[in-house]
């Protein structure tokens, strides 16, 4: 019997790639998706073309975490086996400028999610997204599923409630909920305003002679970077364990955005800090300068370990950013393969 599996989220950078995990695998999948005025299906509209015909256990199913009447409906009526809740306002600095619709999004609507769980009869296995920035000013590193929590930013906080609400649940109406505390994970699918994609971008941009500077913010800040793909498979193991728990998913390295740079510029052969600029516009209020996982216990219970090294993922990131520039990739637009 095909499992059938519900995401929410779809079409963000985890989604998509879940989504392409879950196919293959062979489910029927569901994701969930806001209605808005354009399409912004951009990162699973491939997986309509499969030549497999996973179109056909692909479908897409319009509700909002914010609207408790339309997530009940779709899961009733989808009757999914799995529940992947990915969905959320998921960038730090906005969340500052947005910090209600943040909050009604990743706490809130984690909520919902949870509650039309409980009220389904029939067994469904649910998952969190949880974050590192959970952790926000550490008191230990590297930080494990023991750590004690210190969230410094409106998104922060609001994953916090979500994570908790997931153990409640668990607990309380023994639902097999289980958390994944994701530290940041990258890929060709991030968003343009995260640092790492702003920064790949950046270069393809600056060598496409479409702008001279990059500006960033706080480069001492300091990050625990995997690859996206790899994560969502994690998520899914959870799910796949006779008992949930939660889990830290992480590579146990960690880099600074000064790194980055001095990585990303290095594989085109140029000097980061002619182009660089800091612009105080975007340091948070309330800055985390340093966050790395031990992720042991994936290892041990859900035999998971990230394989993708951060300079690979930076180079697998560029070579995207430059391909879709037109440059070719970091090789062709260094200087001694130009």
């Amino acid at each position: 019997m095909t499992s059938r599996a519900m995401i929410t989220g779809i079409t963000g950078q985890d989604g998509s790639y879940l989504a392409e995990l879950l196919l293959e695998k062979g489910y029927e999948v569901h994701g969930l998706i806001r209605r808005s005025s354009q399409f912004n299906t951009g990162r699973i509209d491939h997986l309509y073309r499969d030549p497999h015909e996973a179109s056909t256990r692909l479908h897409l199913h319009y509700a909002d975490l914010t609207d408790s009447s339309s997530l009940i409906g779709q899961l009733h009526t989808v009757k999914p086996d799995e529940v992947y809740n990915l969905g959320a306002q998921s960038h730090v600095k906005v969340s500052f400028e947005i910090p209600e619709f943040t909050a009604e999004t990743a706490a809130i609507g984690t909520l919902r999610m949870l509650e039309a769980v409980r009220t389904a009869d029939w067994p469904i296995r649910f998952y969190q997204a949880g974050s590192s920035e959970m952790y926000g000013k550490v008191v230990e590193s590297p930080q494990s599923e023991r750590t004690p929590f210190n969230p410094r930013s409106p998104y922060a906080i609001s994953k916090l409630f979500a994570h908790f609400m997931t153990i409640d649940y668990r607990e309380a109406y023994g639902l097999h909920a289980s958390n994944g505390i994701l530290f940041n994970h990258e890929s060709p699918r991030r968003g343009g305003t995260f640092v790492t994609r702003k920064v790949t971008r950046g270069i393809a941009a600056i060598l496409a002679g479409k702008q001279e500077h990059l500006f960033l913010g706080n480069l001492e800040a300091k990050r625990d970077w995997g690859y996206a793909k790899e994560y969502v498979e994690a998520m899914w193991l959870m799910l796949q364990q006779a008992e949930p728990d939660d889990f830290v998913i992480a590579t146990g390295e960690m880099h600074s955005v000064r790194e980055l740079c001095e990585v990303a510029f290095g594989l085109v052969g140029l000097d980061w800090e002619k182009y660089v600029r800091v612009d105080r516009a975007y340091f948070r209020p309330t800055e985390v300068d340093e966050l790395c996982g031990d992720a042991s216990k994936a290892r041990d219970v859900l035999g998971w370990e990230s394989s993708t090294r951060f300079p690979e993922l930076v180079r697998i990131m560029l070579d995207a950013d430059l391909a879709e520039a037109g440059i070719g990739d970091a090789a062709a637009a260094a200087p001694e393969g130009r």
